[in-house]
């Protein structure tokens, strides 16, 4: 019997449940310094999944599953206890598919991906020996999780390995981003809100206009005709312009 089989048992959705579990996926890498004789590799390097806050992700992960480039032996690696991590070595970036396999059969599979990042950001500096740290935060959302699922994830057994603080503060990073997204959508609103105003006023004002050219129009009855004429269309006054009409074509 596989270790899946007991869990395929408790198949009972709870409705309703939502459960999220924040992960890391990333990199890190540092650079050899010059290429290796050997085989021209440039880099080592390290890709991983891990708990956003100090847990053992095993008690619900089964295993991950690591998709490297082709021109690696073994390409697919399958990791299956903590760290859950691929250590190698290289020359170029490219991208790793990630999958991650959960105890409990029913719950499908999560796919994702991440770009190997080998190099700085400015990349015209000196080969330095500083490592790179290429991490992103996600969230793996579990919509009305078996019974069995749902045990497993609230279990937050702590890890025993030594817990490795992520690059960044993601908690904060995203009250950040919300602030500046509240204070985007107020900044909008007011500009509606002005746009309304100004539409309200020529609405207001339209109907004054209206009544300002009726009695221009009524002021100009008996007019000479030429005055109702657009004002770019060319007007001809009596002979002074057929005067200068000839002159502007005669001999100085």
């Amino acid at each position: 019997m596989s270790d899946q089989e007991p869990m395929q048992a408790s198949g009972s959705r709870l409705k309703g449940t939502t459960l999220v579990k924040p992960i890391l996926i990333g990199n890190t890498s540092r650079s050899f310094g010059k290429k290796r004789e050997e085989d021209g590799h440039t880099h080592s390097w390290t890709v991983y999944v891990k708990p956003y806050h100090n847990e053992d992700m095993s008690v619900w992960v089964k295993r991950v599953q690591f998709k490297l480039h082709g021109s690696y032996p073994n390409p697919t690696r399958t990791i299956s206890k903590p760290p859950f991590e691929v250590t190698e070595s290289g020359w170029g970036e490219f991208e790793i598919n990630v999958k991650i396999f959960f105890h409990d059969g029913n719950e499908k599979p999560v796919n994702t991906y991440h770009v190997l990042k080998l190099f700085h950001n400015d990349g015209n500096g000196p080969v330095t020996k500083k490592v790179v740290v290429s991490e992103v935060y996600d969230e793996i959302v579990f919509n009305e999780p078996t019974s069995a699922m749902h045990q497993l994830l609230t279990q937050n057994r702590v890890s025993s390995a030594a817990r490795q603080d992520a690059v960044h503060d993601y908690r904060e990073m995203e009250e950040v981003t919300l602030e500046r997204i509240a204070a985007a959508q107020r900044k909008i609103e007011q500009e509606i809100a002005d746009l309304k105003g100004r539409i309200q006023h020529s609405k207001n004002v339209l109907p004054q206009l209206k009544a300002a050219v009726g009695e221009l129009q009524k002021s100009s009855t008996g007019a000479v005709p030429v005055s109702t004429a657009p004002l770019s269309a060319p007007i001809l006054v009596g002979p002074a312009a057929h005067k200068t009409h000839t002159f502007s074509e005669g001999s100085s």
